[in-house]
């Protein structure tokens, strides 16, 4: 059997935000992305929690950040972000049918929900979760974690179409109306030449490992 990677996530202090329907439109919007992009399989459930199954595990972590640039992108304001906690889950597995997801299993999913839980005791927002630890990845996800957490959503915006565009600084500035200089701020405090550093390296290391 093949490995998959499962991403499990729920909506960081969801009781706090007033409007749901708003927060499920974003949530489901990002569900439309991944599937999008690497052909994910998932469901939002309970309102403020969701589950992706992505056949590809090179393509978990890229798939976990651009969901939550996603989500932060839709945050009402500076001052009232949406994030979500993701576990990453990378086992044996199979993809599901869409209209069968609600009965997936196996070793992937155990991983992400179990990592889902354990994230909940703590700080962090993004994890991985191997079949056998690997520090120095944890370590760098840590780091990478730490500055998604303080994207605003203008800067979230800017990466969620870096992450799924070969556009230009130049062709991103006409596409969301701004200056180039505006959009070259916005990647700037985003740290966007490290997550992208980051993530060209995790997915590396992720396909070694199949």
């Amino acid at each position: 059997m093949t490995s998959i990677g499962v991403l499990s996530g729920d909506i960081v202090a969801s009781r706090d935000i007033a409007d749901k329907r708003k927060l499920r439109g974003a949530i489901d919007t990002g569900i439309e992305r991944l599937g999008q992009t690497f052909d994910a399989v998932g469901t939002r459930f309970r309102g403020d929690a969701f589950q992706l199954a992505v056949p590809r595990i090179e393509d978990t972590i890229f798939a976990a950040v651009l969901m939550r640039a996603s989500l932060l992108e839709h945050s009402p304001s500076r001052r009232q972000t949406w994030d979500a906690r993701i576990a990453i889950g990378i086992g044996e597995g199979e993809v599901p049918a869409p209209d069968d997801f609600i009965n997936a299993d196996g070793e992937a999913f155990v991983r992400s929900g179990q990592g889902l839980d354990a994230l909940g005791q703590g700080h962090q927002r993004l994890g991985l979760f191997l079949p056998s630890p690997q520090p120095d990845l944890n370590l760098l996800i840590q780091f990478a974690d730490d500055i998604i957490s303080h994207w605003s959503h203008n800067a979230a915006e800017v990466v969620r179409l870096s992450l799924t565009s070969d556009h230009s600084q130049s062709e991103l500035a006409k596409r969301l109306e701004r200056s180039q200089p505006t959009i070259n701020r916005r990647l700037s405090a985003a740290r966007w030449s490290l997550i992208h550093a980051f993530l060209e390296f995790t997915r590396e290391r992720l396909e070694a490992m199949k």
